[in-house]
């Protein structure tokens, strides 16, 4: 072991726990990474403390950027652009392959850090770094690739089989689309899902040619940390990607409005989505995507098996201790069912959703007040409640919160603010008119469920539902090719194959007579 410790060197949760009750324990010092290399932290710096979620030991200290070190990161990303920018695709897809190879071998280091620093229980942090891997490289069922040889994508092998338009005029002048990449981005990603949504934004930059400055939650910084040792390892030029550690007021407001910035592809809250496009108002060039919060409805129709529907609403309410933007924290119910529904819900979820066996500690304490301030605000204001409790004021050895399910009033404010956590509200609903109704009775629009066996009703509701995503009778499925993205608060622009194109690169029409 060096003298220094780094996470790396604990690749296991023994290991990682081991040392965490070391009695000479020192926090991790988590430096920025530009162009290239570990910058140290300047003597005047600032540092952040950061917590694991599930004793609420200190275990890092992040270093709060300031402005002229985002401006370092920014030129080194900017004088990486050129040579990245005209590296064939084949080249860069090598480069994404061999990260996602890197990730990929240090899957459990990966997954032990992310359920220390996230609260996140170590199965859930698993599939979240599977799902990282597949940003880079996503390969398809065994059986599929013996039918289709050459899809195997995401990103590294998509930049491998783009297509152009080509199109003739009336006087034989030929026209074809030429896409060019951006720039330098600015990639800022949220502290729920830490490595997956940064690697969601870092892949497709980079398969498109731009160069990056990434800057993670500094609530969860941990992964990217880790991940910027990967693209040491994997021998990336120099910056072509730079990570930067702070908080969004003075590292990510520098980040956003440095004028060699020329996109930004931000994920989280929606009062820091505001403040971006005020910051970016005057840069009418700057390409801005928006991916922020949600408030989502699940609509349970009369007709459903209720064997599959319990399971499913459950998933999609409590998974990740309800901390991913795309949770049915509102559940609408068909009255001809409600009882029944409910009785099976809270039975189902007190089974199956149990402190710390697979509901892991929310991931702050400041998230922690938060949460329990809305419960009590129910507890206080006519909620009933059908499980959970308001926790503790003062949380002990870490922040816990147990699943809660309740009804409301109509005017409570936990049927319209997003909470985030392990909290839903059930309502019932008469006919189909009244549960789109309610389903849109939300600022935001970014994802809903529509649990029916009625094939019209699919059409029906799933097309008037505003969110970005409908899941019918499934939750959390994704194909990297389809959009994604919000309506209303939830958020501006689309990511996923094609439309990451449109994010991170600039089209033209070339014209060329005969």
């Amino acid at each position: 072991m060096s003298e220094n410790p780094k996470p790396w060197e604990f690749p296991t949760i023994d290991s990682a726990e081991s040392h965490l009750r070391a009695p000479n324990f020192s926090p991790f010092i988590l430096n920025n990474l530009i162009n290239g290399s570990f910058s140290p932290c300047p003597a005047e710096a600032t540092y952040i403390d950061s917590y694991n979620p599930k004793t609420g030991q200190l275990f890092a200290r992040i270093h709060d950027t300031s402005a002229e070190e985002v401006n370092k990161a920014v030129e080194a990303a900017d004088r990486a652009f050129t040579a990245w920018s005209t590296t064939p695709p084949s080249r860069r897809s090598k480069y994404l392959l061999r990260i996602a190879e890197l990730i990929e071998e240090r899957r459990e280091l990966f997954a032990v850090w992310e359920s220390v620093d996230q609260g996140k229980t170590l199965v859930r942090a698993r599939v979240e770094v599977d799902r990282a891997v597949s940003n880079f490289r996503y390969t398809l069922p065994y059986q599929l690739i013996l039918i289709k040889t050459n899809e195997v994508r995401y990103f590294a092998t998509y930049i491998l089989h783009q297509s152009t338009s080509a199109r003739w005029t009336d006087d034989n002048v030929l026209t074809y689309e030429h896409r060019s990449p951006i720039g330098v981005f600015g990639l800022i990603s949220p502290w729920n899902m830490p490595l997956y949504l940064l690697t969601w934004k870092i892949a497709p930059c980079l398969a498109f040619g731009c160069t990056a400055v990434a800057k993670p939650s500094e609530v969860t910084s941990l992964s990217a940390y880790l991940l910027a040792k990967v693209f040491q390892d994997a021998d990336l030029p120099p910056g072509v990607v730079n990570i930067v550690f702070g908080t969004g007021k003075t590292t990510g407001s520098s980040l956003v409005k440095h004028p060699k910035v020329r996109g930004v592809s931000f994920t989280g809250g929606t009062a820091t989505g505001i403040q971006i496009r005020k910051d970016t108002v005057e840069d009418i060039g700057k390409h801005v995507s928006l991916e922020l919060g949600g408030k989502n409805p699940t609509l349970v129709f009369d007709d459903v098996d209720l064997n599959k529907a319990v399971p499913m609403a459950a998933k999609a309410a409590f998974e990740n201790q309800g901390e991913i933007c795309l949770c049915g924290s509102r559940i609408y119910v068909q009255r001809k069912i409600w009882k029944e529904f409910i009785d099976r819900f809270v039975d189902y979820v007190k089974q199956n959703y149990i402190l710390p066996q697979n509901v892991g500690a929310v991931a702050s304490l400041e998230h922690y007040k938060k949460i329990r301030y809305f419960l009590d605000l129910a507890d206080r204001s006519g909620g009933n409640f059908y499980l959970g409790s308001v926790p503790p004021e003062q949380p002990e050895a870490g922040y816990w919160i147990e699943p809660a399910i309740l009804t409301v009033p109509d005017e409570s404010p936990l049927l319209k603010e997003e909470i985030f956590g392990p909290v839903v509200t059930l309502t019932p609903f008469d006919t189909e008119e009244e549960a789109v109704r309610l389903a849109n009775d939300s600022r935001y629009g970014l994802s809903s469920v529509l649990l029916t066996e009625n094939g019209g009703r699919i059409r029906r509701v799933g097309e008037r539902i505003d969110a970005g995503l409908v899941w019918v009778n499934c939750w959390l499925v994704r194909e990297l090719g389809t959009p994604f993205g919000g309506m209303k608060a939830s958020g501006t622009g689309r990511e996923g194959g094609d439309y990451s194109r449109d994010v991170f690169t600039n089209v033209r029409t070339l014209h060329i007579p005969q």
